[in-house]
């Protein structure tokens, strides 16, 4: 006997040690699982964190110490522009041997000027005659030409080539008065996707023409009297004016406006050396300040006023004494700009927020910098240096993700977050405010819609009920829980979002009365149902109140906008829809619907638990002194039972604030930094949805949504942690 005994005890000792074994297995595998979640996170958004940085990759020196005249990506097959010659310009690239090769010579007669200028990183060559006829052709069409010539190029190539070659602009042709072109002083010729403009300065006066690339016989011509330079920016149609020391900004077709706030336009350093237009010429910064003092550089954007359109200054950089600015390099995709000192340094600034992130001593003076792709493209003279830029995305920061800053168009800085673009040089607005706004919105105002609800039912299957009614209800309510978030999310875009223009009103008249509705209800049930057979007196007071419910939810969708209508003269539709510009079925108020139905099962089952577990003595006990059902339920059962509906509502607010399928299906995902429960929204588990897909691995935009769902992580890991602590605590103090 003592032997079986010992033998079914080992047998149960072996058992209950594997069982250990498993389950602290498991456990352990759910941890390493979190700690690898939490690592890919911050791996993946840690690059936001580093500074951008530089290393000198390639130098170059020009056969025969040919001068640079424009650069090229001449790792993508574009050519850099050379002078090969007093009347020369040479297109030249390197081979596989790093050997550099002229692709085509633009050779003219030497009474020509010739210059090279540039339009979305795309070079072109400007020839003008001596009689002032101007030809501006783009340098790809040029060295196609030369390409094809060559026996050794594929099949492949050349087709490459071809489709180089068909995408580029065409060249453009106008001419100049030769008075004026004879008279000349300096000239300068600048292009945009629509105008062609080329500035004269004389001894008299500043000649500026406009042509119209598509239109050539449309022309604006304007002179300027004692004028000591003249900014063109034909992107914007605009014009800056250097005319006695004050700065006054021109357009095409409106009047003079004085370029206000500039520090010290008076300096002696020409204008044009002093504006640096970013692509688009929707955006220049402005070198404010003498040389010898303490100097600055603004940023001026295109916004639109009482008076037009006109340029506004945003932020000012201090720069410090002998500090002047010689070049400024703009990103293609990236909010990275980078400001080229005459201290031999690279400023890496973030063009929206003016934050110097970075500072890069480099050792050889350059004159003139340009982005291509992740290579920062440097010369002097003859001397070509490369550089490779890394850690890009690390020009976000704090202020640019959650601060409101000016940006392009907008008329006073504001929070937005819009990530796409159909061309480079646009600004990314990648502010996370109106994401969070989006999410905290729409979890408390489901919250506050499942909280009535989700308690009320608990509070009433778990202290009202019957046993038997109880069984039945709980067991129902429960199962909604297993609804999938997108069954509801269906649902909700399907039928409710159209519903909402007609029933947004009484819905909100039905939730504003239902209250007063039920209270009236609990009031006189209990005489109603002493009329009532004994077998269904018990219970009853549910089948009241839905009856009331229902009732008071016909009323309000038939009959209370007639009478609103009728007693006040206003439509609830108008008035709902006045205060949005977003659909009204797109609205917060939809979507807090169709959350609050998704959580309040979550919500009702936990606290529904907590109420009902309160020991029975704890009641018997407080009906022995005299107690009410109505005083024990509030000072007995509540108060005992309240850390754990504590618990249920916080952790009903971490599925709200998490849910994805909802927020996405039924929204209309605008992105709006407003608190207004009938305006639009995107929460940030939408956004992840919907951007993730489509980000480019590695870049800003991507590493800024593993950011975001970091916040998200850290968010309901929070809140599910402070949650049962709460419990606890409270627990234990009870």
């Amino acid at each position: 006997m003592t032997y079986e005994s010992d033998s079914i005890d080992k047998k149960r000792q072996r058992y209950d040690k594997w069982s250990r074994y498993t389950v602290t297995a498991f456990g352990g595998l759910v941890l390493i699982t979190l700690v690898v979640l939490i690592s890919h996170l911050l791996t993946q958004s840690l690059p936001l964190a580093l500074l951008p940085k530089i290393q000198l990759e390639k130098t170059y020196g020009l056969p025969d110490k040919h001068p640079i005249v424009a650069n090229g990506d001449i790792f993508s097959g574009q050519p850099m522009i050379v002078k090969n010659g007093p009347c020369r310009l040479a297109l030249m690239n390197v081979d596989n041997r790093e050997t550099f090769l002229s692709l085509h010579n633009f050779t003219r007669p030497c009474d020509h000027e010739l210059a090279a200028i540039s339009l979305m990183g795309e070079n072109a060559l400007v020839d003008i005659s001596s009689s002032g006829q101007v030809r501006i052709v783009f340098a790809r069409g040029l060295t196609y030409g030369s390409r094809i010539q060559g026996a050794s190029r594929s099949n492949q190539q050349e087709q490459s080539d071809r489709r180089l070659a068909a995408t580029s602009p065409s060249s453009v042709s106008f001419s100049l008065p030769v008075q004026v072109w004879q008279n000349r002083k300096r000239w300068h010729v600048e292009l945009s996707s629509r105008w062609a403009v080329a500035k004269v300065v004389t001894d008299e006066a500043v000649f500026v023409r406009w042509v119209n690339r598509k239109d050539p016989t449309l022309r604006i011509d304007k002179q300027f009297e004692d004028a000591q330079d003249v900014v063109l920016l034909p992107g914007a149609e605009m014009m800056i004016v250097e005319q006695n020391n004050e700065l006054t900004l021109m357009s095409l077709n409106g009047p003079p406006q004085p370029l206000g706030d500039v520090g010290d336009s008076g300096m002696s350093i020409p204008l044009s050396k002093r504006v640096f237009a970013l692509e688009k010429d929707r955006t220049f910064l402005l070198i404010e300040g003498e040389t010898n003092s303490e100097s600055s550089v603004s940023r001026w954007v295109l916004q639109r006023d009482e008076r037009g359109l006109t340029f506004k200054k945003t932020y000012s950089i201090a720069l410090g004494k002998q500090v002047r600015v010689l070049d400024v390099g703009e990103h293609a995709s990236g909010n990275v700009l980078i400001l080229l000192t005459n201290q031999s340094s690279l400023l890496f600034v973030n063009r929206v927020s003016g934050e110097i992130v970075s500072q890069q001593s480099i050792a050889h003076q350059v004159s003139h910098i340009t982005w291509f792709g992740d290579r920062i493209f440097g010369y002097d003279n003859n001397q070509l240096y490369i550089w490779r830029a890394d850690h890009l995305s690390g020009i976000t920061t704090w202020r640019s993700l959650f601060s409101p800053l000016h940006y392009e168009g907008y008329s006073e800085p504001d929070t937005v977050w819009q990530t796409t673009s159909a061309s480079d040089f646009t600004e990314a607005k990648f502010s996370l405010t109106p994401l969070l706004i989006g999410s905290i919105k729409a979890s408390l105002l489901a919250l506050i819609l499942a909280i009535p609800l989700a308690i009320g039912a608990a509070i009433y299957t778990a202290f009202f009920a019957k046993s038997r009614l109880r069984h039945i209800i709980k067991p129902a309510v429960e199962m909604l829980e297993a609804v999938p978030s997108v069954l509801i999310g269906f649902i909700a875009a399907i039928w409710l979002s159209p519903k909402a223009e007609q029933f947004l009103f009484s819905f909100a008249f039905f939730l504003m009365v239902v209250p007063f509705v039920l209270v009236g209800i609990a009031l006189v049930q209990r005489e109603v149902a002493g009329y009532l057979p004994s077998k269904i007196r018990h219970g009853a007071e549910l089948g009241f109140a839905i009856v009331g419910v229902f009732v008071l939810g016909f009323v309000s969708v038939e009959w209370a906008p007639f009478w609103l209508e009728s007693l006040f003269g206003v439509n609830g539709y108008e008035i709902l829809a006045a205060e949005s510009d977003s659909p009204i079925g797109k609205t917060t108020i939809v979507v807090a619907i169709a959350l609050g139905v998704a959580i309040s099962p979550s919500i009702y089952s936990l606290a529904e638990d907590a109420i009902s577990g309160v020991p029975d003595e704890l009641k018997f006990a407080s009906f022995a002194l005299g107690a009410t059902r109505l005083q024990t339920l509030m000072y007995v059962v509540l108060k005992v039972a309240f850390p754990g509906v504590v618990a249920a509502i916080m952790l009903g607010f971490g599925r709200a604030f998490g849910e994805t399928m909802i927020v996405l299906m039924v929204t209309g995902n605008t992105p709006i930094s407003s608190w207004g429960l009938i305006e639009g929204l995107r929460a940030l588990t939408a956004n992840l949805a919907i951007e993730l897909p489509e980000a480019d691995v590695s870049s800003a935009h991507y590493q800024i949504l593993f950011l975001t769902a970091a916040i998200l992580f850290a968010f309901t890991f929070i809140v599910n942690t402070v949650a049962e602590l709460v419990r606890k605590r409270m627990r234990l103090k009870g």
